[in-house]
């Protein structure tokens, strides 16, 4: 970001006056020192958008960056140091083990005042996220290492929201030394002493409807896009869209995917059947009625996992939804006729119930201005439950991606040949390399769903030992790489295959999932430049598994192999015509 513009926006983020939705500030600070990397971006991004913004143009849009206060790094010194936190914290000890060292410590006095008076004004749900020093920055990407903790901030008593808070806010601190962000960490070449946690406070955009809260979408808009299909090119950007609280896509859950450029188009399928198959049919909200069972270090203990008929109760389904008409064997739009319902979002993207598309293309190319390279947002809009509109459009984050522009050309032929071990027109990255001799792969033939987690912590140790020698290495799995869904991949976070530099994604017939862009996961391996390979093995470019299980393991477990060569491979990527190639020597 320009570092003008952004200290100019740091220093505009005024003190909390002890006002939360009263303040005539919507962004505010509590403490001295960093406000993280998260809410400098919302703070710099909130500043450009009153400049370069027309909110009169989206008639009936109100564009908003949601209320919040951040409690700065010094905050967090002041905890750590306080309560002596530090020998527990750089342990090996496990993630609940210092969780629970948190919940028990205390905050410090400083900020009790404001955090009471805060909660004393606020009884709608929050928001408490990290924003660490080294999150969202250029090239140190971080995207969903840390804890969020959502509370639904509702009860009667002020004592008990204020202690659902400070729960979550020494949950949030702790995340900062859980193992997948010291594995994170240590991919960057950076230590875990080097960072610093602040904590954003912020109001949650979305709707109560009875024991539920959350937005009619959420969405992840990406102004480059590794993946065009049909007409659409990479600079036409991608957007993904759910219902519900964003965690459905930033953990890479189902969405549904489109080109701002190209709204209407559906994305490829075989049928309608295949369609609703692989919609949307889950959504996560906030839990408003009876307090769960108490558990402060559970990141997702005020939310409901819900399904599409508590939607339609809610009725949340009539602006985004179509329906399949078995009589005419026919998707008719909306929610009209009785039948199946499929998340397609088409009474926005075809109907233009409200001006989404022209108000994400406008926002992107605001932010890339700003920024300068290309982005990603994250955003979560309410609509009029009768009309659509008006509607409320709450601008969640910004951060910046990482696109090469190394020139690399390569046509159909070069992606067949002998010495060709996989090949794909699906890729992310863009470039050439010829130093890795390491391969990791997961066996296809004792490959199950239902095996993924032991999958993981087999390629969380051949990573780790990989990283002790400094090697980098290619790596071959199904499915989504870092889904939250073990039926639909491999659900490693990025610190456990940190040093792989070169990931394939390859489908089986009972793996068989579209990419998942969008994600933190994703965000993360753009950032870092890895490059990425997706291969259906039902189409033209398939792996040489002969190849792979002809080379002598050096290492071989229940479910992953890793060979090393005396000749490096080949890795060749195409970006712009999507083409990319992996040589081994002949």
């Amino acid at each position: 970001m320009q570092n003008n513009r952004l200290s100019r926006a740091v220093d505009k983020v005024p003190v909390f006056k002890r006002k939360f939705f009263a303040s005539e500030e919507p962004i505010t600070r509590i403490g001295y020192d960093s406000i993280g990397g998260k809410a400098l971006g919302l703070a710099f991004i909130h500043d450009f958008l009153k400049d370069q913004l027309d909110r009169n143009f989206f008639s009936g849009v109100e564009i908003t960056i949601p209320r919040f206060t951040v409690l700065s790094t010094s905050l967090f010194d002041s905890f750590m140091k306080h309560n002596k936190l530090q020998d527990i914290a750089y342990s090996d000890a496990p993630d609940d083990r210092i969780a629970h060292a948190f919940q028990n410590a205390d905050l410090p006095v400083e900020f009790l005042g404001d955090l009471r008076a805060l909660i004393s004004d606020t009884k709608t749900p929050l928001a408490i996220r990290s924003s660490s020093m080294l999150e969202d920055a250029i090239y140190e990407p971080f995207a969903g290492v840390y804890g969020t903790k959502m509370i639904p901030n509702n009860q009667p008593s002020i004592d008990q929201r204020y202690s659902f808070l400070t729960e979550a806010i020494k949950f949030v601190y702790a995340s900062t030394f859980f193992r997948d962000a010291k594995s994170y960490i240590r991919a960057t070449n950076k230590k875990t002493e080097d960072e610093k946690m602040a904590v954003i406070i912020q109001e949650v955009v979305g709707l109560r409807h009875d024991q539920r809260y959350y937005p009619h979408i959420s969405g992840v808009a990406r102004s480059y896009n590794f993946y065009p299909t049909g007409h659409a090119k990479p600079e036409d950007g991608v957007v993904d869209l759910a219902l519900g609280l964003g965690k459905t896509i930033v953990d890479g859950g189902v969405a549904w995917t489109f080109s701002p450029a190209y709204p209407k188009s559906v994305p490829p399928s075989n049928s309608i059947g295949d369609l609703l198959k692989d919609s949307q049919t889950k959504f996560w909200a906030i839990n408003m009625g009876k307090p769960p069972e108490h558990d402060p270090v559970k990141e997702t203990e005020y939310l409901l996992h819900c399904g599409l008929k508590e939607a339609e109760f809610d009725g949340t389904l009539e602006h985004i939804a179509s329906t399949y008409s078995a009589e005419r064997d026919r998707l008719v739009i909306g929610t009209g006729p009785k039948g199946p319902r499929l998340l397609n979002f088409a009474p926005i993207l075809e109907l233009n119930k409200i001006p989404l598309v022209e108000l994400v293309k406008t926002l992107l190319k605001i932010c890339e201005e700003a920024v300068g390279t290309p982005v990603e947002t994250e955003f979560a809009i309410n609509l009029d439950n009768r009309r659509a509109l008006p509607a409320r459009f709450g601008f969640l984050q910004v951060r910046p991606m990482v696109v090469s522009d190394e020139r690399v050309e390569l046509n159909t032929s070069d992606l067949e040949g002998d010495n060709v071990l996989l090949a794909s027109e699906k890729i992310m990255g863009n470039g050439t390399r010829d130093d890795l001799v390491d391969i990791v792969y997961v066996k296809p033939e004792p490959f199950e769903a239902r095996y993924t987690q032991q999958i993981e912590a087999e390629l969380e140790k051949i990573n780790l030992a990989l990283a002790n020698e400094n090697r980098h290495y290619l790596l071959i799995g199904f499915g989504r790489w870092g889904s939250s869904d073990p039926w639909l991949g491999i659900g490693v976070n990025w610190g456990q295959i940190g040093n792989a530099r070169v990931i394939v994604e390859a489908t089986l017939p009972d793996m068989n999932v579209e990419l998942s862009q969008g994600s933190h996961f994703f965000h993360n391996l753009s950032s870092f430049q890895v490059t990425y390979f997706c291969v259906h093995h039902d189409r033209k470019f398939k792996i040489d598994w002969d190849w792979l299980a002809g080379q002598n393991a050096i290492q071989e477990t229940d479910f992953v192999r890793h060979i090393r060569l005396k000749q490096p491979i080949l890795v060749k990527v195409d970006g712009r015509g999507g083409r990319g190639v992996i040589y081994h020597a002949q």
